[in-house]
């Protein structure tokens, strides 16, 4: 059997990213309705600024391996979950944002429990305010090659190294950031690599 093993674009290939400032949330939501259902193009709003992405190979390849990723842990650890990918999530007049990947765990909530973000060119809109004015548990940002991990606290969203909803406590984030790693060059290796580390556990 011959295992076909596709070169990674070299250089990475970036987003397209439009960041206009002093727009109102109603001419948000006109900017919004244009777009209506056109497919790879997130919007985000905050603050008075609009940013949109269009994600380039790269974005697109990390949230989708992640996201993955973490549905076979939830497969193999009998998690029940609710992916709802990038659905808008919005608090009227103050803040939108469509995530790379969102999550319930557990159960279904009008909220996501967890947000992940891909970040391959960095953007205007500060993503933990905003995430902050949405109310979202917990956010992951995955960037050069590491994740980063935020609760929200009362106030304010704090630095963890671990996964603080309950279904995710057991997941191990370094294992993860490998087999992410491992990824780039073989897909089925970082499944097997990971779903065989959850099962020795």
């Amino acid at each position: 059997m011959v295992q076909l093993q596709p070169e990674r674009l070299k250089p990475p290939s970036p987003d397209q990213r439009i960041v206009h400032s002093g727009i109102t949330w109603q001419q948000f939501k006109l900017i919004q309705s244009g777009f209506g259902d056109t497919r790879n193009v997130r919007l985000f709003y905050y603050n008075t600024t609009v940013e949109i992405i269009m994600p380039g190979r790269d974005h697109e390849f990390f949230k989708s391996i992640i996201g993955f990723l973490l549905e076979l842990f939830c497969l193999e650890t009998g998690t029940e979950f609710e992916p709802l990918g990038s659905t808008t999530q919005e608090r009227e007049g103050e803040a939108s944002a469509e995530p790379d990947e969102s999550y319930c765990f557990g159960a279904s909530k009008p909220t996501p429990d967890l947000v992940l973000e891909v970040i391959v060119t960095s953007g205007s809109i500060k993503k933990l305010n905003l995430y902050q004015v949405l109310n979202i548990p917990e956010v992951w940002f995955w960037e050069d090659g590491v994740f980063s991990l935020y609760r929200l606290r009362s106030s304010e969203y704090e630095a963890i190294s671990q996964s603080e909803i309950p279904e995710l406590e057991t997941l191990d984030i370094e294992l993860l950031t490998r087999c992410v790693l491992i990824a780039e060059t073989s897909r089925l290796d970082a499944a097997n690599i990971f779903r065989n580390a959850l099962k020795s556990k």
